[in-house]
């Protein structure tokens, strides 16, 4: 709970000082950013209340006001001082940095603002602490080996003066939550940066699920969200607005997705951003454009395929139905890197091949949960209506479908069986109930092939 006239009237005559020379030095505005007897656990798992918590661009702060004898062991009982200490060690291994003064110092004003100014600087930059504890708040989150050993190799870079590293893990590895609490071992105010509106809000579910205790935001087309200690940011709206930003507003930037970062939109972040470390996440560094990823993150911290992943148990082995189509692909004009989407279309959204994904889809795993990718919205809006024919629920996703939020609620929830995917779902969702997946979609992507492998239990 922020500082307000209405919550004030409870405090102690010194709390109540502190929290006037507080506004008298940085000005009455800045009151709204300062927490009232903030909650926290200790290390034995007790519920302990903080005086007054503030959130700095630098991390969390504590003002501790007490009496002249509470710490005084000749004065006090020894439970009572050690219990004490137990309380300040508690909050400096939470991240923590405690300042403490006594009843009689604040009648000094003069000097508790030279502190303060000390401190925190004469015009500190202050932002809010969430004031609902996370959904899961309380739920283990338990590392894995991988984890663990990544999380102990970013922090091996660090302390050799490394300031930018990637991350590789296959889809479904948990490398999401690697950065999460790797900023979170740092506790710097963070900006993570996606491309796709889906990763920036699975970004926010992390942050909030894995990060106690800091506010998380959005920054986006529809939300311009800068204040908050955690920003969850889409590439390109930051990238046209980078004026609402400092180049020192944040001291780690996680890069999801990260094979794109040699796109020019994330070299003006990398360029304009001065933060104390740049973490790079993805499935795998092979771009399409044939750039070396290793160019611009420079150090692996860990790499996990999807062959280790597997053999390791963190994945489940993948189980493939190979079916023969007989279309002819010659003819289809390669762009660059990759097919021409046209040429594509009319070689493999015939009609023979059209019903056999149809029949095979009946014969092997029908009822179960499957995504089909698809090589055009056309592709996917045609085997979508065979399905229904057949009396599936099938329903097609782009990015251009308006109601797609919804779309994949319904599948989440078992009220349809079947997405029919076109340049969609390849990144920034997960559904675990995903038990089926068709590569019905030719690529000659490594980078999309493994993202859509990464999305369920059986191929086909």
């Amino acid at each position: 709970m922020a500082v307000t006239e209405s919550n004030r009237a409870g405090n102690s005559e010194a709390e109540e000082k502190f929290i006037q020379i507080f506004c008298d030095l940085f000005g009455p505005e800045k009151g709204q950013y300062v927490y009232l007897q903030y909650p926290f656990l200790d290390i034995y798992g007790r519920h302990r209340t903080i005086d007054y918590a503030v959130m700095t661009k630098d991390g969390k702060i504590a003002f501790e006001i007490d009496g002249e004898t509470w710490h005084d062991p000749s004065k006090i009982s020894e439970y009572k001082y050690t219990d004490d200490l137990c309380k300040q060690n508690s909050m400096v291994h939470n991240g923590w940095k405690v300042f403490r003064w006594t009843d009689s110092q604040l009648n000094n004003p003069d000097l508790i603002k030279d502190e303060l100014a000390t401190f925190l600087g004469m015009s500190p930059r202050l932002f809010l602490i969430d004031d609902d504890m996370p959904t899961q708040n309380g739920k283990v989150f338990e590392l894995r080996e991988h984890q663990e050993e990544a999380l102990e190799n970013l922090s091996r870079m660090r302390m050799n003066n490394e300031t930018i590293a990637l991350v590789q893990g296959a889809t479904g590895s948990g490398k999401s939550a690697i950065g999460v609490l790797d900023a979170k071992s740092l506790w710097k105010r963070t900006l993570f940066l996606a491309h796709t509106k889906e990763l920036v809000d699975q970004g926010i579910e992390n942050f909030r699920n894995l990060w106690d205790g800091v506010s998380v935001g959005k920054f986006s087309d529809d939300s311009h969200d800068t204040d908050t200690f955690v920003v969850c940011a889409g590439i390109q709206s930051v990238v046209r607005n980078l004026e609402l930003f400092g180049p020192e507003d944040f001291g780690y930037i996680i890069i999801d997705e990260c094979h794109h970062a040699s796109a020019e939109s994330y070299k003006k972040i990398l360029n304009y951003f001065r933060p104390d470390f740049i973490l790079g996440l993805t499935a795998t560094p092979e771009r399409a454009d044939g750039q070396d990823l290793l160019e611009i993150f420079q150090n692996v911290a860990h790499k996990l395929d999807i062959k280790d992943a597997v053999e390791q148990g963190v994945l489940a082995p993948v189980r493939c139905i190979r079916v023969k189509t007989n279309i002819d692909l010659s003819d289809v004009r390669i762009n660059g890197f990759k097919y021409n989407s046209l040429d594509l279309e009319t070689a493999v959204s015939v009609p023979g091949r059209n019903e056999l994904i149809v029949n095979t889809y009946l014969e092997y795993v029908k009822n179960k949960p499957t995504v089909i990718f698809c090589t055009s919205e056309k592709h996917a809006d045609t085997i979508a209506s065979m399905l229904r024919e057949n009396g599936i629920n099938a329903e097609s996703v782009s990015g251009q479908t308006r109601n797609r939020k919804q779309i994949l609620q319904d599948y989440d929830d078992n009220r349809i069986s079947v997405l029919c995917a076109c340049d969609l779902l390849n990144e920034g969702w997960d559904s675990p109930h995903t038990e089926v997946l068709f590569m019905a979609r030719p690529t000659m992507s490594k980078t999309i092939y493994l993202q859509q492998l990464g999305r369920g239990d059986a191929y086909i």
